[in-house]
């Protein structure tokens, strides 16, 4: 097991804290052409427990995109005392054989804020189904966390809003029962921003409006993260869901962290090491100012948040910056 955040004692770091991960659950799904399956990763002790919904990215590994990928923080959330739900959403590769007969293939941006909301209206289902779950989970902290697609996922649940490309419709998935968010590399503005030969190919993007992702949100970016198949803006873009957002909303800015973060999407990924964006220390830090963030916001009555900052983010060894509004 990895080093991770004790759940004892959110944002401390121990070798050893046994988590238990189960999967697939599998939710049927009307109308859904596959089966919503998931991963629960939970600590095997403690009961209260906040969830942590977690959307993976669009990359292009088969397994990473999945409910097997972000064993990385995963295993160190759950560690620090949350239970991680983790869908295969319809946009990974593992389910590409069906992008060619569904209707809103290849991105599924829609369907996959939807298994979201599928996953909470069925906790009942997913506690009976995960060996040693029932009766642990405290319903009323949820938070959803995504990583670059995903990050877009979390922004919909959160209050953004976005136009539908094909209809013209006015879309809000606003899901009142999350209370926080994590936005790991999550997309910045739409519109003209919106300036690289990939841009096109994701036309919801450009209709995105942060003014009303009024839900709390850690919005977590790295400061090597350019995005030039989307943007010119540099990295920056990624630090929009924070600037362009009302309410409470932090920033933390990795240094030298790319769009992988460090490899929070596997452990010793190829695709890390292709973009030189390997970095253990950096997935741990954010593992574990993720998780002391989260304990804040749902008020479990410790200084971890504060602690987790003094040692990771001021002085020369710093690994990133916090700025908060």
């Amino acid at each position: 097991m990895p080093a991770s955040a004790s759940a004892s004692a959110p944002g401390t770091v121990r070798e050893a804290t046994p988590v238990l991960s189960y999967a697939p659950v599998t939710l049927r799904v009307p109308g859904r052409p596959a089966d919503l399956t998931l991963r629960v990763t939970a600590p095997e002790t403690g009961t209260d427990l906040p969830l942590i919904l977690l959307s993976h990215g669009h990359g292009g590994s088969l397994s990473l995109s999945s409910e097997d990928g972000y064993a990385p923080v995963a295993q160190r959330w759950a560690a620090a005392g949350f239970v991680v739900v983790q869908p295969t959403h319809l946009s990974s590769r593992r389910l590409g054989h069906l992008w060619e007969t569904t209707a809103g293939a290849p991105l599924f941006w829609r369907s996959r804020a939807e298994d979201m909301i599928h996953v909470l209206d069925h906790l009942d289902e997913i506690e009976k189904a995960v060996p040693l779950l029932a009766g642990r989970l405290d319903r009323e902290a949820v938070a959803v966390a995504g990583h670059s697609l995903g990050g877009s996922t979390a922004e919909l649940l959160l209050g953004a809003g976005v136009t539908d490309p094909d209809s013209g419709e006015r879309v809000s998935l606003l899901e009142p029962r999350i209370k926080q968010g994590l936005l790991l590399a999550a997309p910045g503005r739409g519109g003209d921003t919106l300036n690289g030969p990939m841009a096109d190919q994701v036309p919801v993007f450009r209709t995105v409006d942060f003014t009303t992702m009024t839900g709390p949100a850690l919005v977590v970016a790295g400061d090597q993260d350019d995005s030039r198949h989307f943007t010119d803006m540099g990295p920056a873009w990624h630090y929009d869901p924070y600037h362009l957002a009302p309410g409470a909303k932090t920033l933390l800015t990795v240094f030298g962290a790319g769009h992988l973060l460090g490899g929070i999407q596997g452990y010793d990924a190829a695709e890390s090491a292709q973009l030189s964006d390997e970095n253990p220390g950096h997935v741990a830090a954010i593992a574990r100012l993720s998780a002391a963030y989260l304990h804040s916001r749902f008020g479990r009555g410790d200084d971890a948040w504060k602690q987790a900052q003094q040692e990771l983010t001021t002085g020369p060894e710093a690994v990133g910056r916090v700025e908060s509004k």
